[in-house]
């Protein structure tokens, strides 16, 4: 494999929307508005309609500190875990409580979690457990800790559970395919009453970095998991109202990541009228607006677009488990991984070749950036071995962490960190040639940066 990607070399650039093309308002240092709207969404459909306690309903701002993406839910029994990249457990708790190292190691031992599969089967939701991997996910993952609390306390020490059936209809109620033009739930129409709240407009950098890929050539596509309506609302507001212009194929509601699977599962293409589904295509034969579908009939129009055998797609998406994984184990696709937590970790100490207005915009994510590292869960990348002191010697990838350089090509805070750079920028992948690191840009998460001293266990 090379050891560098280039835009120069694909024929094809794809984009998700949510939190990739369209980025929210999730700096650390302002009022957490989109988590709460979500958060608010789900539990006042349990307390109203599923008769739930009403101290779901108050967050502190000490609460979201148990929001960190990489945990997996237990639906069993209530548990959240932080996995190593062997899939053993590093750090637990029952609900929001957190479990002590020695309690951990007792508990989970230094076997593997007894969900733990091959990596490619773990990539798909179970019955039994649920990852969280996205900024959409996390408020939901506080809502269920907070559950298993008030269960457990209501309840004198419940050890089992069966409220995720609860949280399932919850995310129905306010995100059903209908909700947007009904305005239905509590998410969409206040999205619809104040945007400019939640969504951050593209930068002018990334809007013409748009167009120079559309000039030289490239087919450009966006493909989303989100409805017609929602997608029209949020590209009119970040990209302007000509934004179809832009994108050669338009997907919505795409069903990720069942788009990118293979038969027998293969959704068919569905045309679109008013943002309705109108009827079903046997392929896919000309380049428009569409809905659900799979990645296979798109790769087939793509061939007779480009007119070669195997145009060369990359993907660029924030969710592993809807985006990254799937575009790269089905498809085969280079994949771009939107990272917001690289955002914290940007050093203005980039390559020298940089110019000095684009150090500037990275000092200036800087100060708008996350908090990586939860006081409750640690690093997202690294974490030290339960029950044994945090030294070097102990330290350990995180099973997200392994992901990353597994199966991204690239990793990269924002789409505006790269706006600025000539099509031909030569990126370091991620390989098994390469650092564990290389394929972070502009540099590796400041966790990772003894990254050559950790074990892989």
């Amino acid at each position: 494999m090379a050891q560098h990607f280039s835009l120069a070399a694909c024929d094809v650039v794809g984009f998700d929307l949510d939190h990739t093309l369209c980025r929210y308002n999730l700096p650390e240092s302002a009022p957490k508005l989109l988590q709460h709207l979500i958060y608010n969404s789900f539990a006042q459909f349990l307390v109203k309609e599923k008769g739930y306690d009403k101290e779901l309903l108050t967050v502190t701002p000490e609460d979201w500190d148990f929001c960190c993406k990489g945990l997996a839910l237990d639906l069993e029994d209530g548990s959240f875990i932080k996995l190593a990249d062997n899939g053993t457990v590093l750090r637990a708790s029952n609900g929001t409580k957190m479990m002590s190292p020695e309690a951990v190691a007792e508990e989970y031992g230094r076997k593997e979690w007894k969900h733990f599969m091959s990596d490619t089967e773990m990539a798909c939701r179970s019955g039994k457990y649920y990852f969280y991997d996205n900024y959409f996910d996390l408020p939901g993952a506080l809502l269920c800790a907070r559950v298993v609390d008030t269960l457990t306390k209501h309840n004198n020490g419940q050890k089992t559970f069966d409220f995720w059936k609860d949280i399932v209809a919850a995310i129905q109620h306010n995100y059903k395919m209908s909700a947007f033009k009904e305005n239905y739930g509590i998410y969409f129409p206040e999205i619809k009453r104040d945007p400019g709240k939640y969504i951050h407009r593209c930068p002018e950098s990334v809007k013409k970095w748009l167009r120079q890929l559309k000039n030289s050539g490239k087919i450009l596509l966006l493909i989303t998991s989100s409805h017609s309506d929602y997608c029209r609302l949020l590209c009119e507001y970040i990209l302007g109202n000509d934004f179809p212009d832009l994108f050669d194929v338009v997907i919505t509601n795409a069903l990720k990541p069942g788009f990118f699977s293979h038969l027998p599962t293969q959704r068919p293409f569905w045309t679109l009228e008013n943002d309705e589904e109108q009827e079903t295509l046997p392929s896919l034969d000309k380049p428009g607006w569409y809905s659900q579908g799979n990645a296979v009939h798109l790769y087939e129009l793509l061939k007779k677009m480009t007119g070669k055998p195997e145009p060369k797609v990359v993907y660029f998406g924030d969710s592993m488990h809807s985006d990254i994984f799937p575009a790269h184990h089905y498809s085969n696709w280079e994949t771009v991984l939107i990272l917001e937590e690289l955002s914290g970790d940007m050093d203005i100490k980039t390559e020298e070749s940089e110019p000095l207005e684009k150090k500037r915009k990275y000092e200036e994510m800087k100060t708008k950036s996350l908090n990586t590292l939860s006081k409750k869960w640690g690093s997202f990348f690294i974490d030290s071995i339960s029950g044994l002191k945090h030294t070097e010697d102990s330290l350990v990838y995180t099973w997200s962490s392994k992901r990353i350089s597994t199966y991204s090509t690239i990793a990269i805070p924002s789409i505006e960190a790269i706006a600025e750079l000539p099509l031909d920028y030569k990126f370091t992948r991620f390989s098994a040639n390469n650092s564990k690191t290389a394929g972070y840009y502009p540099n590796p998460p400041k966790a990772l940066s003894n990254g050559g001293t950790l074990k892989t266990k």
